[in-house]
């Protein structure tokens, strides 16, 4: 067991070991390198990097390090995700911040041989923005990351994930010690309520209320619970927290315990996220033998320790009644409300429920206070929030911005805007059950009462971009199709009518719609959101809601004149060949149902009767004459 003296000690050391990344961190500058390593050099080591041999990478340059006898000189890191998820697999090489992207094995002895054994930067594998007018920018000048606020990813990319001495050596656990021996749960709780910390996983209740209720609540036994049952499709914030920065999510969940009387927590994961984990079990390991989770916490009175919960994919799990009900054993479906969870919750007992997002922010306001936090972000929405940004954008990845950014900047400064010159059509923020919110709204300020009145939420943070390419009807049916798949079956508006829905839509898609079908969609519409059980049916219309009102005209379109404006949905397309033909015979050739006839060096025809809508001659034509519409 470690003594808070330790504890500083720790810290002190840890700071010399990482005190090559401090300067682009802009927490000191490395003016007397006297003892320090000549380099540290980060490989991202999140999943999406993992799976194009990020972790092979890390092993080669440390190699290379090896055979010149360098090991005192270079240390190697294998960090958490840098956010940038588009460039992987990503290498930070410190103190100069060089950031090479879409790094190869084949890359890494030109790295070693020139970079850290000669000093020269290797310019070809630089990312795209880190090179301009022949000047090299270090990551934190990069646009995608300058415009940020990191907080909840603020150690991400920064320290070795499996070393808790580095987590440390950046005040990690100070919060901890600070709160269990100076302060009552009364002012723990006080304070998270000052800060005006909301929920980050969906709705954004404020996270000081909800432990509130469950300090006031006597119960011999209470529990803390970590929502990392993370399902929305492109959604990956809580995974990405998980993977590069465990222990603070262990030192909030702490915290929490401290604050309503809690001895014991659990972390709901589901098992799909193998590294995030992998990284917790070794993060609660090591917790427990510095004595930071267990009994008697830094020699106090205070008692708490963390189990994992395993979860198997269900969407519905990250419902928290339905999530309980998986932990205890049965098949995760929502419970009827009330009681509150913060009332009768795990086995019916006081249970205050956040998510990895809303637990990783928990630490830095004890360190840094409550003024420091609300001075970012908006007066009802204080602090940051993280976004998946995903869909038809150049940077997709990880992005942190301060609450109040508008989605302009999300989407054109930080994402880099639309690729391939194509018109920004829409934005879905909040996962399946967000709305899409269309071009004129660009200006919106991103906060939970802001994409309120749009008709959309904030969600957990997925943030889908889409293009002119992309037909809204269609959007809807996707993640109607999704809702459907993913519902429990508990109540029936959500059972029944998602699958209504859903119904309707792929008629309209298929060029089957029919006169009423848009009232019948918003007469469905009204009755779920209404009358659903839990929060998922709830919201399960928001698509249909938000593409009715921006997009109507898609709708008529679909319905009365059997097209589809944006080209996308098959059965309502036909294919057809410009006078622009060179006769090269390409598309006949490449046409598996032979529909298309010509002679050489003479414009071919397609017999849109017995065409398939395959596509196969517009990527065939090598002039573009081959159209849809």
């Amino acid at each position: 067991m470690k003594t808070i003296r330790e504890l500083n000690e720790i810290k002190e050391e840890g700071l010399k070991r990482i005190k090559l990344r401090q300067s682009e961190l802009g927490k000191e500058s490395i003016e007397e390198k006297e003892g320090l390593r000549k380099h540290h050099v980060l490989v991202c080591g999140g999943t999406g990097c993992h799976s194009s041999n990020g972790d092979r990478i890390k092993e080669l340059i440390e190699e290379k390090v090896k055979e010149k006898g360098l090991e005192e000189e270079i240390k190697v890191v294998l960090t958490g995700c840098f956010g940038l998820c588009e460039s992987g697999p990503n290498v930070v090489i410190y103190p100069e911040g060089v950031f090479y992207s879409h790094v190869t094995l084949e890359d890494v002895e030109e790295i070693a041989e020139k970079h850290l054994f000669n000093g020269e930067i290797v310019k070809r594998i630089l990312f795209k923005e880190a090179y301009e007018e022949e000047k090299i920018k270090p990551v934190s000048e990069v646009n995608f990351y300058k415009k940020q606020t990191r907080i909840a990813l603020r150690n991400c990319g920064v320290i070795a994930p499996e070393d808790i001495e580095e987590y440390i050596a950046l005040e990690g656990y100070e919060a901890l010690a600070k709160v269990i021996t100076e302060k009552t749960s009364e002012e723990v709780i006080q304070i998270v309520k000052d800060s005006g910390l909301r929920g980050r996983g969906g709705a954004g209740f404020p996270t000081g209320r909800k432990w509130e209720e469950a300090f006031k609540y006597e119960s011999d036994k209470k529990y803390v619970i970590c929502n990392a049952d993370e399902g929305d499709p492109g959604a990956f914030m809580d995974r990405s927290i998980l993977e590069g920065d465990p222990h603070s999510v262990l030192e909030a969940m702490a915290i929490a315990g401290y604050a309503i009387g809690s001895d014991q927590g659990y972390i709901y994961v589901r098992a799909e996220y193998p590294i995030a984990v992998q990284r917790l079990q070794i993060a609660i390991e090591q917790a427990r033998e510095y004595g930071l989770l267990g009994s008697n916490i830094l020699g106090t009175n205070f008692s708490f320790d963390i189990e994992l919960r395993l979860g198997a994919g269900a969407f519905v799990c990250g419902e928290g009644t339905a999530l309980m009900e998986s932990i205890e054993g049965r098949r995760g479906m929502p419970r009827n409300k009330p009681p509150r969870t913060s009332h009768k919750g795990l086995w019916q007992k006081p249970t205050i429920i956040n998510n990895v997002e809303t637990f990783a922010n928990v630490p830095i306001i004890f360190q840094k206070g409550v003024e420091w936090f609300r001075n970012i972000g908006t007066e009802k929405s204080p602090g940051t929030k993280v976004f998946a940004l995903g869909g038809k954008i150049k940077n997709t990845g990880l992005v942190e911005i301060p609450m109040g950014v508008t989605l302009r900047d999300i989407i054109f400064d930080i994402g880099g805007g639309i690729p391939g010159d194509k018109a920004f059509k829409a934005v879905q923020t909040g996962g399946p059950s967000g709305g899409c919110i269309p071009s004129e709204f660009l200006d919106t300020p991103v906060d939970f009462e802001s994409l309120g009145k749009l008709g959309s939420i904030m969600g957990s943070g997925g943030m889908v971009v889409m293009d002119e390419s992309n037909c809204m009807v269609d959007i809807a049916r996707f993640f109607l199709d999704f809702t459907v798949e993913e519902s429990c079956g508990k109540c029936v508006p959500c059972r029944e009518g998602t699958k209504r829905m859903l119904e309707i839509l792929e008629r309209i898609t298929e060029g089957k719609g029919e006169e009423g079908d848009i009232e019948r969609l918003e007469s469905l519409s009204e009755t779920i959101s209404s009358a659903s059980l839990c929060g998922l049916g709830q919201t399960a219309s928001y698509p249909v809601i938000t593409t009715l009102k921006y997009f109507r005209d898609e709708y008529e379109a679909h319905i009365y004149n059997k097209t589809c404006p944006a080209g996308s949905c098959q059965a309502l397309l036909q294919y057809y060949i410009t006078e622009s033909c060179i006769g090269c015979t390409k598309c006949a050739r490449n046409c598996p149902v032979a529909c298309i006839s010509g002679k050489v060096k003479e414009r071919h025809v397609i017999d849109t009767e017995k065409c398939i809508k395959c596509g196969a001659c517009m990527a065939a034509c090598p002039v573009n004459a081959v159209i849809k519409k």
